[in-house]
This record gives structure tokens, sequence and C-alpha cells, in this order.
């Protein structure tokens, strides 16, 4: 049994009673599972009875660990007695325990109401995701850089060459780690050199020698960062970069096309199935901003707390792939964990709301996860694992099934507000520039 007492700022005060036999059972098990704890001359470590024990220290002696294994259920149970949702860990106060029963308090944070503001017919400027003749033809010209060979050549470095030497970096005379290299390859030009550097080797040719003085930049890593170097460099080759020719025959080397035009006409469609997918997201993006512009909620800290640790776990796994841990990337970046935390407040407030309004509409719009839709659910993230529908089942555990239906009922939330969008044209005066389109992700 509990009562519920609402507090301020979606707080809630449960005060919860556990009976005396629940409570009893509690206590023999606790006796069970803590008795070797106790020392009880006469009898070997967990082998005193429970009555010895309890005459020695106290008939509480085992209140504490009967506590711990009662008071979840009694919880849990009485949120859902009174249709609760808790976002963040209770804090507790036991009134009474004993042979009676427990009676405890749990002081919790809800999950907050969120009045909806207008989500449907949402005014949504048209986005141009028209694709032009003449990103085809960049697109192509990414393909004809790929093919690119280079040729030798007896003439001295000029910019876009691509040269190969050796060098060798020293600060106030001493080599550092990192410094040498030989038969390196570099393009004049590229900016991929300390700057300063590749400037420096035009004009040289195959066999010169020459000392470049530069000096790292001030955000440089450590102990580099801002020094004064030295590099003794060598030419080995000066090489210049040479393009196939664009005609059929290079539309015949990279793809399965016998004719330019072909290519072009194949990379356009791609592209414009790629471009619909981005006006999409996009139309979707702005939509679904302007529903949660519209509805007010408080956000809980807890929640925002959450949701920073998933970011910041998200970026530690990013990191991990580079051979970096988060720690590092703290040190290098000059800042330390609580600001960094506190770098992602902003956006993780931002998506906290969002996913509390979709919640919000589905549940005003009565969505609901049909077995139909579990199935295809399921059957998507199957392909996704590689396995089959029936194997990627058998691996849910019900949290993942509890997952997987938020999902759907989010995806159904987001088409709610999606399909009834008004497109309205921009003046071209006013209209920002085109930026990529980021996928939504309505639940996390």
């Amino acid at each position: 049994m509990a009562t519920f007492e609402k507090l301020e700022n979606n707080r809630a005060k449960l005060t919860i009673s556990v009976s005396p036999e629940a409570f009893g059972t509690a206590v023999q098990k606790a006796y069970h599972k803590t008795a070797s704890r106790f020392n009880v001359p006469g009898f070997r470590k967990g082998k005193a009875p429970r009555k010895v024990i309890e005459s020695m220290y106290g008939e509480s002696a085992f209140y504490e660990e009967a506590f711990d294994l009662v008071w979840g259920d009694a919880y849990d149970a009485a949120l859902e007695e009174h249709k609760l949702t808790a976002v963040d860990k209770p804090s507790l106060d036991i009134t009474t325990i004993g042979a009676d029963g427990v009676v405890f308090t749990a002081e919790v944070q809800l999950k907050p109401e969120v009045t909806l503001g207008a989500y449907k017919k949402v005014e949504v400027p048209e986005p141009d995701f028209t694709v032009k003749d003449e990103e085809v033809l960049a697109e192509i010209e990414k393909e004809r850089e790929k093919s690119a060979r280079f040729l030798e050549v007896e003439r001295a470095v000029e910019n876009g060459d691509r040269v190969i030497l050796d060098y060798s970096g020293s600060v106030n005379g001493e080599k550092f780690e990192g410094g040498t290299a030989e038969d390196q390859l570099l393009v004049i030009g590229s900016g991929t050199f300390i700057p300063g550097f590749e400037e420096q080797l035009v004009g040289l040719k195959a066999g010169d020698e020459k000392d470049i003085s530069v000096k790292f930049p001030d955000e440089y890593s450590a102990p580099l960062a801002g020094k004064d170097a030295v590099f003794a460099i060598k030419i080995r080759g000066v090489q210049v970069k040479e393009l196939p020719a664009l005609d059929d025959e290079f539309a015949k080397d990279i793809s399965d096309f016998d004719t330019l035009d072909a290519l072009k006409a194949d990379k356009k469609v791609k592209m414009e199935e790629k471009a619909a997918k981005n006006r999409q997201t996009a139309i979707e993006n702005i939509a679904l901003q302007r529903a949660s512009d519209n509805a007010i909620v408080d956000i809980p800290d807890a929640m925002v707390e959450r949701q920073i640790n998933y970011m910041l776990r998200d970026i530690a796994y990013q990191l991990s792939m580079s051979g970096l841990s988060l720690e590092d990337y703290v040190k290098y970046t000059g800042t330390d964990m609580n600001g960094l935390k506190e770098s992602y407040r902003t956006e993780a407030t931002a998506r906290v709301k969002m996913q509390l309004v979709i919640e919000a509409i589905g549940e005003k719009e009565g969505v609901t996860c049909t077995e139909d839709d579990m199935k295809a659910i399921i059957a998507e993230y199957a392909e996704g694992s590689g396995k089959s529908a029936e194997e990627f089942e058998k691996t849910l555990k019900e949290d993942d099934r509890e997952y997987l239906s938020d999902n759907v009922l989010a995806r159904k939330a987001v088409k709610i507000v999606t399909d009834s969008v008004v497109l309205v044209k921009e003046d071209a005066e006013k209209k920002p520039a085109k930026k990529a389109a980021k996928k939504a992700e309505p639940k996390e």
C-alpha cells in the first residue's frame, strides 16, 4: 500500500507500507545471506541460529539487509499503483521498521507534464535540394581525382606538385619524436604540414637540400606548441599530377557504363534520390523543432544530466576508434570534465525536450505499437545486425522490446507532425544557405 503526495517542481512523495509478513520473510532471507558476518562464540561462522545472533546484536541485526531486499519491489508497485513515471533514483527515509513491518517514504523526481502547442500544420520553409548539373560534374571530378597518377618531372617544385622528401626536425638543436621521415609524399598547397613549410619547398629541384625554419602553432599539442623549429630537408623527386581525360573511356574504367553521358545520368539519379531523403529529413527536423518550440515543459535536471552522460559516452566511443580516451581529449582541449559537460548542456536540454514533446504527441494522438509494428521493427533491426528476424528476436530482453516499442511510438508521432506540415516558399533574398540535413532522432 502507498499514499501519494505531489510536491513542487514535478516531485512526489510516496509513503509506502510493507506488511509484517513480507518483511518477516525478508528478515529470514537476510539472516541466511549475512549470518556468516557475525561472530558468535560456540558456533562456526554462519551456523549460529538467528535467535542467538539477534539476542547478541539486537532484533534489528538483519533489518538493514532486509529493507534492501523489500524496498525496490514495494517502490515499483507504488509507482504502478499511482501511474507515476520516475526519472531519477528516489530519496528514501524509513519511518518505522520492525516486527510490525516497514513504513518508508520515497521522494522522487517525476517525468514532467508537457503542455503541447501547435504541432500539426506547422509552416516549414520548402527546402531546395535540386541537383544541378555542376554538382554532378563535381562528383565525377572526385572520381577523376581518385584515378589520377603522378609522373616524375625534372623541374623545380611548383604549387600542386607532389614531392618526395626526407626531413629531420629539431627544436633548439634537439630532434623531437615524430620529426623525422624518409621518402615522405607531400602535395604542395595541401596544407598537410606546419604553416610555412610547404611554401619553402617551391622552387627546389630533386637533389636539393635546405634547412626550413617554421613555428609550431600555439594550438599544437604539447610540448611543441608555439616552438620554433628547423627542418633539414632533401628533395628526392618531383611529381606532377595527371588526370585521366573526361571521356567515354574514363566512364568505362570506373563504372559499368559505356559512355560518359550514361555515367552522368546514373550519378544524377543517385544524387536526386539522396537529395529527396535529405529534403524530407530537413522538413522533419524543422517541423519537430517548431513543435518543440511551441510546447511548454519544465525539464528536470536529472534528465538533462542523463542525456549529457549519453552524449559523452558516444563521444568516448568515437574517440576510442582513434585510440584516444575521453580524459586525453579533455586534456588536449584545455578544459576539464565539468567544462565539457557544461558545453553540451544546451544541446542535451533541447534533446530531452524534443523527446518529451514527441512522447506527449504520441500519447495525445493515441498511437500504439501493434504486433505487426513490432514484427516490422524487429525485422529492420535484425537486417542491420546480419541475423534473421527469428534469431534476433531470441536475443531480445524485456528492456530491448520496450525500447523497440517506444521507437515505433516515436516514429508514428513524428509522422503525425510531418504529414501535416505546410510548406511555404521563401523569399530568395532571405533564403539561408542550404545545409546538409541531419536525421532527427526522436528517441534515445
